[in-house]
């Protein structure tokens, strides 16, 4: 049987849009409206304070400015807090190959801590703000902090199955499938953070959506015009409108004929 990208269809119904992010690097754990996707929900306020006490937080990242480049020391893991961004790696012959779009309340930087060198570039798309956790506090706090050991674990489990659903979807599944799949999940990573699940702008251009879904750029527009026409999606540069998620859901495990 052919593996699938899987979105829980409980994360895609509407969903109330939150106040606008400001990039407040003065936020704390404690007020973040993104803790509860960062952190374990187990975790007590004096808890909570014994992490907020490592995180580090600097100004918001400027577009196109890296986070951390390939090939450099791994210090720290990284939360979104708001914006987008991009990771990648160059192949030996000097191209650039996107490997993940990180959004607010996701973690990045794990990538660095098998060899304590990171194996892939991170680029904001868009003004981001992140807070830096480094890894040797954070190592001694999970080590007192049960819930909070186990949540990185999740969170690096998670990581290998986006990049296990990746490798399927770049193997078997053609481009009408990819850029289906892309869209749903995109859909539920922003029901998670209460955004629209059906109404939202892409941070990263078509450019990175078929470098990062082995697809040409010309075949990325080909099919969003496609989805445009079967009324799926409304498109319009880079806002997009799911107007039938069933049709999306259809598309993303059935192969649309000519």
């Amino acid at each position: 049987m052919e593996a699938t990208m899987t979105i829980p269809v409980e994360d895609l119904g509407p969903c109330e849009t939150p106040r606008k992010c400001t990039h407040d690097y003065r936020v704390n754990c404690n007020n973040c409206r993104l803790s509860s996707l960062c952190l374990p929900l187990a975790l007590c306020s004096d808890d909570v304070d014994k992490l907020d006490d490592i995180v580090q937080r600097g100004k918001p990242l400027q577009k196109g400015e890296h986070l951390y480049e390939e090939g450099g020391a791994f210090t720290s893991v990284y939360a979104v807090r708001s914006g987008a961004i991009k990771a990648y790696r160059v192949t030996d012959d000097g191209r650039e190959q996107v490997t993940g779009f990180y959004f607010p309340g996701e973690i990045l930087g794990m990538d660095g801590i098998s060899k304590n060198n990171h194996a892939c570039s991170a680029r904001a798309l868009e003004t981001s703000a992140v807070c830096e956790i480094p890894f040797s506090s954070l190592e001694d706090l999970s080590t007192k902090m049960p819930n909070l050991q186990r949540h990185f674990f999740q969170l690096m489990s998670r990581e290998i199955t986006e990049d296990q659903q990746l490798i399927t979807l770049l193997s078997k599944n053609t481009a009408e499938e990819r850029i289906a799949a892309l869209m749903l999940s995109i859909s539920s990573r922003n029901a998670r953070r209460k955004l629209s699940a059906t109404r939202f702008r892409l941070p990263m251009s078509r450019i990175d959506i078929g470098n990062y879904l082995g697809l040409t750029v010309e075949t990325v527009s080909r099919v969003f015009s496609r989805m445009q026409k079967l009324e799926i999606l409304q498109v319009s540069n880079k806002e997009i409108d799911i107007l039938d998620v069933k049709g999306l859901q259809d598309i993303a495990n059935i192969v649309i004929e000519d």
